[in-house]
């Protein structure tokens, strides 16, 4: 029996998404998937909250986030990095590896990211070009707040980048409204598709930034798919993943039809059901201080006596998957995944399956003599 995906992507796929990506070849240079891919462009905009430059880009979002600092900046240039979380670390990390610069503030993974920390840093390093941070972070469960930092990044002069990889689709996202200058997702989280592809919606002020940038790009160059996009027949400089960018299609579709506002409330839902149950048995949220919650996964502590790995493997021999904890609260956490195509009945049989894990570890521990 397929297990239930319960984790923050690959999510689960739905029949017609599946169906989609099973459909007989198109070509990439026809007509007929010109068509396809302007459909799936067209109908992310709403999602991003832009009516400018979506592209696709051939790759899965870390791939993206790779191209976002290969396209706009050069060897030297300093940023800062928004670091409450794995998503945070590993961009920084990505931009490091190009030789920019990457001033990290907010790296404590247990509280929100603070906008005047954010400011403090520029202040502190006025070279810095632009601010990158996660919308939701899975590491940590948090939803940090764009339109504040992206309000102290803009009174600094500085572009702000996001990484909306497990939010786009599930939580509101206002590229223009929060004046964001480029942000990534991909296909494989609140997108309901199979992984592979990423998306990156990019503003006027990061094209200029990219004009002068240097850092060497080849496969991954944004003004190549721009153009390819704006050809009589659009199409990708490269081989399009033909059967994804089906599957994407679909996937918007359904979000369409079920309605944006829909889904956001339902993501909404499946969260506060997840954290109303971590309260009624007994555990906690990993980060319990964080002041915004990411409405697509909840990070939860194990309890004491009960390791993450053996509710993990509980879970599984249950036909649920749910994920391991990452980076430094690998060894006191695991994580739920309610995001995409999953609905509050999935959520409902999870928790009940953690119940009866926590009960029976409960039962099995050594009574305590009580003296007096």
């Amino acid at each position: 029996m397929t297990p239930l995906l319960m984790t923050p992507g690959p999510t689960r796929v739905p029949d017609r998404v599946l169906a989609a990506g099973a459909m007989p070849m198109v070509h990439h240079r026809s007509e007929d998937f010109s068509g396809l891919l302007m459909s799936a462009v067209g109908r992310l905009r709403p999602l991003f909250g832009t009516r400018g430059d979506v592209l696709p880009v051939h790759s899965t979002g870390r791939g993206a986030l790779e191209a976002a600092i290969t396209n706009l900046f050069s060897p030297g240039d300093e940023l800062v990095a928004v670091c409450n979380g794995r998503f945070g670390e590993m961009w920084a990390e990505i931009a490091e590896r190009f030789g920019v610069v990457a001033h990290r503030c907010c790296e404590d993974w247990s509280v929100s990211a603070g906008a005047p920390e954010v400011e403090a840093a520029l202040d502190a390093h006025p070279r810095s070009r632009a601010v990158i941070l996660a919308h939701s972070d899975t590491s940590t469960g948090a939803l940090n707040d764009v339109a504040a930092i992206a309000g102290v990044a803009r009174r600094a002069g500085a572009l702000v980048m996001v990484d909306a990889v497990s939010s786009l689709g599930g939580a509101p996202f206002c590229f223009e409204e929060w004046d964001v200058d480029l942000a990534v997702t991909a296909s494989q989280k609140c997108l309901m598709s199979s992984p592979g592809l990423a998306f990156v919606a990019i503003g006027a002020r990061a094209w200029e930034a990219q004009k002068t940038a240097r850092l060497p790009r080849s496969y991954f160059e944004f003004a190549a798919i721009r153009k390819s996009l704006a050809r009589a027949r659009p199409e990708t400089p490269g081989t399009t993943p033909v059967h994804l960018v089906a599957q994407v299609k679909a996937a918007l579709e359904q979000i369409e039809e079920e309605g944006l506002e829909r889904v956001y409330d339902r993501h909404e839902k499946m969260a506060r059901m997840t954290r109303s149950a971590v309260t009624e048995l007994g555990m906690s949220l990993q980060c319990p201080d964080l002041e915004r919650l990411s409405p697509t996964l909840t990070a939860i502590r194990a309890p004491k006596d009960l390791s993450p790995a053996v509710i993990r493997d509980q879970m599984r021999s249950r036909g649920i998957l749910v994920a391991r904890g990452l980076g430094r609260f690998e060894p006191t956490c695991f994580r739920i995944g309610h995001m995409g195509d999953i609905r509050p009945a999935d959520v409902r049989r999870t928790l009940d399956a953690l119940g009866d894990i926590v009960a029976a570890g409960a039962r099995s521990r050594p009574l305590q003599r009580v003296r007096g």
